[in-house]
């Protein structure tokens, strides 16, 4: 506090200066004045508008300073320009600063000259470093800066939401050291000191994990330098690009490519297997045809009828062979349309339970009769169930049990189907990686990993959801929800 003759020097100091210094309120009214104007005392002219007593003007002065004092809440001067008269009735206020309560302004100083060049670039500089703190603050990529100790300087919004740090614990508690894995900082360092990664003192696109509050490690992309004082290291700063949704996009678009590559191979063989099946009908057409004309035409001994018997049945079940192939490699270029979801099961067993690997599984159908239709492409449902039902008999070694159950979910428009078998099942440690690309616990040549990930993604492209369940020597559970079609029809049981 300032002694009252000090005080009083003051005010004589500011009565006595030759230029206007006036203290207005945020409305403009005069509080106090080291002027009066046209033979008024200055207490004549306190509680007036400022811009009424020096200008006679009816509203502020045109580039008024206090005007911009107010909006900013900061400091602010205006240039003289060549042609402003230097009546100070006519000279709007040039320069003024607020006084403050907290963060309130409760008055303004309003004067009528212009400052000297150093404070002009005091105040140009002030604003400067304003204007470059809020625009690292608010980077979207996080900034971070430290001084040569690691002690950091600078930690933005960006930052805190990559680290889990607030600024208030950054600042005060954090050691840049910190936010590296092992000898991570050591490490950017030494790529800063070398000429090798951008020149020295930079470092450009260097992808480093960092480590968030809780433990886990963000992939990030660096882009950092040293701050030099008179060629002395004085501090560091980086700019930490977060690559965790560029992985998340480069992920998708791998297992996109990977889905439209066994789309292809699996259209190539639906070609391939369609062409032979319409080649061996006309001649099993021929054998069923000629076999049945020997029977009814010619007399024959019991044995050799019973011979033609079995041709004819073994024929016709041919047929029937041929028959479901060319269903189920129908192209449908991924028609959706209802679709009887046991009629699908039953169609898939068909074609595999005589397979060598079947022979010794028992197969269990527990399919709930007249389901509601559910919307899909056949030829892909077809392939979820030949990949499921192939790798339980694989993992089943060929002796076991296979279980295939499907019901309606109660209170949902879904259909769920479930494959369990009782084979050695899946390890806790495999168990969430089973459904991505080119995973597989099969040995080196027994298995590309992309058959349940082609799964996962149709299942998913249909609008359903897949999950596994296992337990070690018990087996596991594949449970499949599949939406049901708009349309209120019913499906048959498929069952055979």
């Amino acid at each position: 506090m300032y002694t009252d003759i000090e005080n009083e020097y003051f005010l004589k100091a500011i009565n006595q200066f030759k230029r206007r210094f006036i203290v207005i309120t945020p409305d403009f009214e005069v509080l106090a004045a080291n002027c009066s104007v046209e033979g008024k005392t200055i207490s004549e002219i306190r509680g007036r508008r400022c811009y009424e007593v020096f200008t006679d003007r009816s509203e502020i002065c045109e580039n008024c300073a206090a005007y911009k004092a107010i909006q900013t809440g900061e400091s602010t001067f205006i240039s003289i320009q060549d042609n402003t008269s230097q009546d100070l009735k006519k000279v709007p206020c040039r320069y003024s600063y607020p006084i403050r309560s907290g963060e309130s302004i409760d008055a303004l100083v309003s004067m009528d000259f212009d400052l000297p060049p150093t404070v002009r670039i005091d105040e140009t500089l002030k604003r400067s470093n304003a204007f470059l703190k809020n625009l690292i603050l608010n980077s979207v990529d996080a900034v971070i800066a430290a001084d040569i100790t690691g002690k950091i300087l600078i930690f933005n919004k960006a930052a805190e939401e990559i680290s889990g740090y607030s600024a208030d614990e950054a600042l005060n508690l954090l050691n840049i050291r910190s936010v590296y894995p092992d000898d991570g900082a050591r490490e950017v360092m030494r790529k800063l000191r070398s000429e090798e990664y951008g020149g020295k003192g930079k470092l450009k696109s260097y992808q480093v994990d960092v480590l968030r509050k809780d433990g886990e490690g963000i992939p990030i992309s660096l882009n950092a330098a040293i701050v030099y004082e008179e060629d002395q290291e004085i501090a560091t700063i980086g700019f930490f690009y977060d690559l965790r949704e560029n992985i998340r996009i480069k992920q998708e678009l791998e297992k996109t490519q990977i889905q439209l590559l066994q789309a292809e191979k699996m259209t190539s063989l639906g070609k391939l297997a369609a062409g032979v099946a319409h080649q061996l009908n006309n001649p099993l057409g021929g054998i069923i045809l000629y076999t049945q004309l020997i029977l009814e035409e010619y007399r024959l001994d019991e044995k050799v009828r019973e011979d033609l018997g079995r041709i004819l049945k073994d024929a016709k079940r041919c047929q029937d062979t041929v028959k479901e192939l060319l269903e189920f490699t129908r192209q449908t270029r991924h028609l959706m349309q209802p679709n009887d979801i046991n009629q699908a099961i039953s169609r898939t067993l068909f074609l595999l339970e005589n397979h060598t690997i079947f022979q010794n599984i028992e197969i269990i159908k527990d399919l709930t009769p007249s389901l509601p239709l559910l919307s899909g492409d056949i030829q892909q449902l077809n392939h979820i169930f030949m990949n499921i039902f192939f790798n339980a008999a694989q993992a089943m070694e060929g002796k076991g049990k296979l279980v295939i159950r499907t019901y309606l979910l109660p209170g949902k428009d879904r259909i769920a189907i479930e494959i369990i078998d009782t084979g050695p099942g899946i390890s806790e440690e495999n168990l969430p990686h089973i459904f991505e690309p080119f995973f597989t616990t099969k040995e080196e040549g027994g298995g590309t990993g992309l058959g349940l990930s082609l799964v996962y993604g149709i299942v998913r492209n249909h609008g359903g959801t897949i999950k596994a369940t296992s337990r070690i020597n018990e087996g596991a559970t594949f449970i499949i929800e599949l939406p049901i079609a708009q349309s209120e029809s019913k499906g048959e049981d498929g069952g055979k």
